[in-house]
């Protein structure tokens, strides 16, 4: 009887998953919720970003104080979107600005890394103002470009515990 009871405990695969030892299991990493995190990464990162080409291209700033405006907005946006969410789930602050650091670091880095490096080496990209397509689509392209790339990063952190796995450890 004993047995089937640990057969029956083995099978189990929830959220907070352990052993009978007490050790977390990572949670299965779905491409669904590959998809999910990343999407959520790019929201924050595209508002930051975005907001931080516009503010740089509307003041005439340089490339550079440009491009690093909006790196700083796109990792303020990121983890604010997740700080929002943990702190809902009642967790104190210190402790949700680590879990946003946990959850969303790595994305956030590859994610600036990909749409960056596109806008750096699309031929004009960097020159172009707001009034011109090539602003928008350079810039949109390097969205989808970054999510492709960020999407499979965060399966495998998600299989491993890491990244939005740990978000999800405070949703209820």
């Amino acid at each position: 009887m004993q047995h089937e009871a640990h057969a029956a405990h083995a099978q189990h695969h929830g959220p907070a998953d352990t052993d009978h030892r007490g050790h977390h299991h990572a949670p299965p990493a779905t491409w669904a919720m590959a998809v999910q995190a990343t999407l959520h990464c790019l929201t924050g990162c595209a508002i930051g970003e975005v907001l931080g080409m516009v503010v740089g291209t509307a003041f005439g700033w340089g490339n550079l104080p440009t491009m690093v405006l909006a790196i700083a907005l796109a990792f303020a946006f990121g983890y604010s979107l997740t700080l929002r969410g943990v702190l809902r789930a009642g967790v104190d602050f210190r402790t949700a600005f680590r879990v946003a650091l946990a959850a969303d670091t790595l994305s956030i880095v590859v994610m600036e890394l990909m749409d960056n490096g596109v806008i750096l080496v699309w031929p004009s990209a960097m020159d172009a103002t707001l009034g011109d397509a090539l602003f928008w689509i350079s810039l949109a392209v390097s969205f989808v470009i970054a999510f492709m790339v960020t999407t499979p990063v965060n399966k495998w952190m998600i299989g491993r515990g890491k990244g939005h796995a740990v978000v999800h450890r405070y949703h209820h």
